[in-house]
């Protein structure tokens, strides 16, 4: 599915665009923090700083598997449904943003050079999803924003809970 002729304009430049900048207010969350503050819960919710870049990596890495093999694809890698939210012992801020980059710059290369963003495949079977709902290339890299938006959304309210910092605002 990649040609390896790179498309740099147009509506792939929009989306790869409007992707950065997600992942930009994102990464501004945990700029200056500690290991330690990254893995903090500040709310009732079990999410903490750290927990979401670990999140939108794994989210992210999973939907451009799908986007290139599909279902079956997207599923080959197990997921901790519980684990993803939170850092694990040993893991540092340092190496989940560093793993984040490595697939931000992958789902790039990859937008850069896909042949069609149209092309689609079925979704996997799942009770969040319509039955024999299919998305396209554009629509995954939709998703993946949103994604990334609302969940930079939630690290800004625990970056300001945790230390008074506001990232957006």
């Amino acid at each position: 599915m990649i040609t390896g002729e790179k498309i740099t304009t147009g509506e792939r430049t929009d989306l790869l665009q409007a992707m950065a900048r997600h992942r930009w207010f994102l990464r501004q969350t945990v700029q200056d923090l500690t290991d330690e503050q990254a893995a903090r819960r500040t709310t009732v919710s079990a999410l903490c700083l750290g927990g979401l870049i670990k999140h939108v990596t794994l989210v992210e890495a999973s939907w451009t598997r799908f986007v290139v093999g599909g279902a079956e694809a997207m599923m080959s890698e197990p997921v901790d449904w519980e684990g993803q939210f939170r850092m694990a012992e040993g893991e540092t801020l340092a190496a989940l943003l560093e793993a984040y980059e490595q697939v931000a710059r992958h789902t790039e290369e990859l937008v850069s050079t896909l042949p069609d963003l149209d092309a689609s495949h079925p979704l996997p079977e799942a009770p969040w999803f319509e039955p024999g709902a299919r998305w396209s290339v554009r629509r995954v890299l939709l998703h993946i924003m949103a994604e990334t938006s609302q969940h930079a959304g939630h690290a800004d309210i625990i970056r300001e809970a945790l230390d008074g910092s506001k990232t957006m605002g």
